[in-house]
């Protein structure tokens, strides 16, 4: 027990300086105790409105009004013992008990109209305005859902007062009226001063992000509703008193078609199910997770395993059901007191949301990787265009899905997956059902062939090569066995090409597996086999022309050109930039045989292809005019004949012609025709992961900065559907998201992707060097954000990282230095000095003067401002240290500028000798960092004026030289308008003022 008066108040200090939470919570009921051994009603009042505030904050809203009867006895019986601060707070707080009462379904109406009264009473006897009165009477009204408008008139029309709610938190509750009436528009134009950050408090604009979320994507808002959960969540996450914004932004991530990381925060939040004493919050919460589990369900995932309530284990049935229980008991015990149907009403207008885009919204941070989380689909797009239909008779859908299959449409798979499914259902698959086939269509042995090769295609779409071979082996074998000759030919030739691609792959593989690079070289192709192929298909040809053998199709025959033209492309870019002419010549033949019979047999498709790779390898060699030529001709020829479906790859490799030649927001255009061309027509197999990249790099190339991240985070979406093995693509993109961001003046948004990266389960696996980066960039961003003790943690980590690294050892000397300042502004001095030490050792070995120097100096101002004339003697040593430094960097590089630091160092000896009380050498200080900005000409002009005004005010206020203080401010006026630094200017001017009167 702290035995003195002094003793609890330092404790109440400390605990007032820790984060809200449950030690927090718990100390301050410790406080409370102690606090009443002393019959002193400062203390006992101080101790009682911090525990008020820890349950405020803490999700114990429902206890606050008990302690703070005790605080109003106390108020009653000795008013003057209660200080400045508590007497204002005693009035603040009635606020927080008629909400906690308000959230409470067992508290009464005509309690809580009393404790209105009480309120109202109170208010008017001390001289306070009732502005802050009839908001809780709008509140109480909007919870019931009667007289709402009314009783937000008499609010919203008075005047604000110093016991009101803050201008943000105000906001917020006009606008959340506004949605109430179905006026989403109206709500985010009064939003907007709160999430553009104009007004803000302790809370906001984090908790109007949450609420926010939904009116934004309904608006078609979408960048704004990426941002507000990024941005919004990092502040609600893991906070007992916040279960209400979670249960919004898990709610968001449902209707966003993000329900992979909906899970992902259920189980960071899983702990809100034991957060039970602010039962409002808690129905809220509840029903967010419902939106989201309630939608799994209906998409047949109630087996999925889910987090829940700790203690047991959870299905998506189970915990939908339990979730069901006891919230819509919540809420039937809140309609039971309000009398009416208000609450349950809004619930179920929750509940019935459905998600509100057609495809998922990137978010730009990474989900969870964990096999429960990735067996969850996203949202099936909105088909954009009629599909074919499918015929009933089973013949008709055979022959439709083949001459649709001739001409490439899209449709193709999905006709001949409903005729994998119809033959299987009739016992087709293994036997020969009577008349399930037309003699017209060919037998049975041929359709099996065919869906066999449709296998083949649907594991080469996947990335499956060695499946893909010998499903194409197979279905030539079945071919060969119906006497389809031709057909075995085009698919045996295809497995030639299947295990070209592997070959190619593996070899990557075996890169990246032994860490060694792997000498470039060409995919081994079987010129002999293809040689043969060749032969065997004129040889056909002739015999069908002749009619003396069935001979081959012509698709089929264009099928092994094609073959031989893709080894041979594939042959030539794996040889650039210069490749042989032997491959240069094989590749033109390739080509143009393949061109050539395309187009005596009619092939548009085929012909395309073509003339694709013929483009794609001109751009490549830097002809690019003339590939910028011949794909605009490819797609305008596909339109014309009737075949847009295969528009998209020629538009995105004329998006990425256009790149290389400079033309970048052309090739935006381009490149998002490509998109929309390939989601239109449901080709699964475009790259979109790959375009939605390049885009994103056009946009930034051109300040689209909105259109390079909503690029780059679908991006990063796309590569992670690929799973695994498109892990570290998917973080690279990250880290240039982050970037964007960042430089979008968004440092919070970057932080959540960083974070997102760094997650355990997201980076396994992931190259150090990217960890390295992500940890770098978000220790940063975390610092920007003053989030100081995290950014400090990110340093050290980083730095325990760099020990084991043999490359790159500047890195631990600026990873020291940076470490070292955030320490020291999250007020962990002793670490900070060790971290100093770290980084002047490394700095001897790896020499880094910028960080150093800038470290150095920001621990002699931070030093100085701790702790004033006591902290000079320190200050100055590491202002010292500083000059070494610099001193070394001439001595070793006598041609480096070091105007800068050396300004910037006396620039800070002259604050530090002001702290000191020596004017006259802070001034001379001052006017020698004057005089070395000099140095550095119009890109020195901005500091030389800031260290003008230090010299100023020591000059004119500590040495009370009035007149030559304001001389020298009107020369540095006049010489940064001459500039057009304007902001400096008035800045100069304003002090001119100040020490004229």
């Amino acid at each position: 027990m702290l035995s003195s008066i002094d003793a609890v108040m330092t404790a109440l200090r400390e605990n007032d300086a820790r984060p809200y939470g449950r030690q927090r919570t718990v100390t301050a009921e410790e406080l409370v105790d102690a606090a009443d051994q002393f019959d002193d009603t400062a203390v006992r009042s101080m101790a009682l409105l911090e525990l008020m505030e820890a349950y405020e904050y803490d999700g114990e809203r429902s206890k606050a009004p008990v302690v703070f009867a005790r605080v109003l006895k106390l108020w009653d019986n000795d008013p003057d013992g209660f200080g400045e601060w508590a007497r204002q707070q005693v009035f603040w707080r009635f606020k927080w008990v008629a909400t906690s009462l308000l959230g409470t379904p067992d508290v009464p109406l005509p309690a809580i109209r009393r404790w209105h009264e009480e309120m109202r009473s109170r208010y008017r006897a001390a001289g306070h305005g009732l502005q802050p009165y009839y908001a809780q009477r709008f509140h109480l009204a909007a919870h019931t859902g009667e007289g709402a408008q009314d009783a937000y008139e008499l609010w919203a029309g008075r005047p604000r007062t110093e016991l009101s709610d803050c201008h943000a938190c105000e906001i917020r509750s006009r606008a959340v009226h506004h949605l109430r009436q179905d006026d989403d528009v109206t709500a985010l134009d009064v939003w907007r001063p709160v999430l553009t950050g104009e007004a803000t408090c302790a809370e906001e604009p984090y908790v109007s992000h949450a609420q926010a979320l939904l009116p934004l994507l309904c608006q078609g808002r979408l960048d704004e509703a990426r941002s507000s959960h990024l941005v919004g969540y990092r502040f609600a996450r893991g906070k007992s008193g916040m279960a209400t914004s979670v249960g919004l932004h898990i709610e968001f991530c449902a209707l966003s078609g993000n329900e992979p990381r909906g899970l992902e925060l259920l189980a960071e939040n899983r702990d809100l199910f034991g957060v039970t004493g602010d039962p409002v919050s808690r129905l809220s919460f509840l029903t967010g997770v419902e939106v989201l589990i309630a939608g799994l369900a209906r998409a047949g995932h109630g087996e999925l395993t889910v987090s829940g309530p700790p203690g047991s284990s959870w299905t998506v049935d189970t915990l939908l059901a339990h979730l069901r229980t006891e919230a819509d008991a919540l809420a039937a015990r809140f309609d039971a007191r309000n009398g009416t149907g208000a609450v349950s009403g809004r619930r179920r207008e929750r509940l019935a949301r459905r998600p509100l885009l057609a495809e998922p919204l990137a978010l730009g941070v990474r989900a969870g990787a964990s096999p429960e989380l990735a067996a969850v689909p996203v949202v099936p797009a909105v088909p954009a265009r009629e599909t074919e239909p499918e015929p009933e008779d089973f013949t008709a859908l055979v022959l439709r899905a083949r001459e649709l299959q001739l001409v490439g449409h899209p449709d193709a798979d999905r006709l001949w997956k409903r005729v994998d499914e119809r033959l299987a259902a009739a016992g087709g698959a293994a036997g020969d059902p009577e008349g399930l086939l037309a003699a017209d269509a060919g037998p049975l042995g041929q359709l099996r062939a065919e869906l066999t090769e449709r296998r083949a295609h649907e594991a080469l779409d996947r990335g499956d090569w060695e499946e893909g071979a010998a499903e194409l082996l197979a279905a030539g074998g079945l071919y060969k066995r119906e006497g389809l000759a031709g057909r075995a030919l085009a698919a045996r030739t295809r497995a030639l090409v299947a295990e070209l691609v592997r070959e190619d792959e593996d070899e990557a593989e075996a890169e990246a597996e032994n860490g060694e690079p792997v000498e470039a070289a060409a995919p081994v192709v079987d010129w002999q086999a293809l040689d043969a192929a060749l032969a065997r298909a004129e040889q056909l040809a002739a015999a069908g022309a002749a009619g003396g053998a069935p001979g081959i199709s012509d698709d089929d025959y264009l099928v092994v050109l094609q073959c031989r033209a893709y080894a041979a492309h594939q042959e030539l870019v794996n040889a650039l930039p210069e490749p042989p002419a032997e491959r240069s010549a094989r590749f033109a033949a390739a080509v143009t045989a393949y061109r050539e019979a395309a187009a005596a047999r009619g092939s548009v498709r085929r012909l395309s292809v073509a003339r694709q790779y013929a483009a794609d390898a001109a751009a490549r060699q830097g002809r690019l005019a003339e590939a910028v030529a011949e794909l605009r001709s490819i797609i305008a020829e596909l339109e014309q004949a009737g075949q847009p479906w295969h528009t998209p790859r020629p538009y995105g490799l004329l998006g990425q012609a256009l790149l290389q030649s400079d033309e970048q927001a052309e090739a935006v255009e381009v490149l998002h025709r490509a998109l929309a061309a390939a989601a239109r027509w449901a080709d699964e197999s475009y790259p979109f992961a790959e375009t939605y990249l390049m885009a994103g790099h056009a946009s930034a190339h051109i300040g689209d900065t909105g259109a390079a991240i909503r690029s780059l985070s679908e991006a990063a979406a796309r590569f992670d559907r690929k799973g695994p093995e498109a892990a570290e693509d998917a973080a690279r993109i990250r880290l240039q998201l982050a970037d964007l961001l960042t430089g979008a003046d968004r440092t919070a948004d970057a932080v959540a992707v960083l974070e997102s990266v760094l997650a355990d389960g997201a980076a396994v696996g992931l190259d150090e060097r990217v960890l390295a980066q992500a940890r770098l960039d978000l220790a940063r961003g975390l610092f920007a954000l003053d989030e100081d003790r995290d950014a400090a943690e990110e340093f050290l980590r980083l730095a325990a990282v760099l020990e084991d690294w043999t490359e790159d050892l500047h890195l631990r000397t600026m990873v020291a230095s940076e470490a070292t300042v955030a320490l020291l502004h999250a007020d962990r001095w002793e670490a900070a000095h060790a971290a100093r030490v770290r980084a002047l050792a490394a700095h001897e070995q790896w020499p880094q003067p910028g960080p150093v120097s800038a470290m150095l100096r920001q621990f002699a101002r931070l030093t100085a401002q701790k702790e004033g004339p006591d902290g000079v003697e320190q200050a100055l040593a590491r202002l010292a240290e500083a000059d070494a430094v610099h001193e070394r960097l001439e001595r070793e590089d006598p041609g480096a500028e070091t105007w800068y630091p050396r300004a910037a160092v006396h620039y800070e000896r002259a604050r530090v000798r002001a702290v000191a009380g020596d004017y006259e050498e802070a001034l001379a200080e001052a006017e020698r960092a004057i005089a070395a900005y000099e140095e550095g000409g119009e890109q020195a002009e901005s500091p030389r004026a800031e260290a003008v005004r230090v010299a100023a005010l020591i000059e004119g206020t500590d040495l009370g030289r009035l007149a030559a203080a304001r001389d020298r401010l009107t020369l540095a006026i006049k010489r940064c308008r001459a500039l057009g630094l304007e902001e400096a200017a008035e800045i100069l001017a304003e002090l001119r003022e100040r020490l004229a009167d």
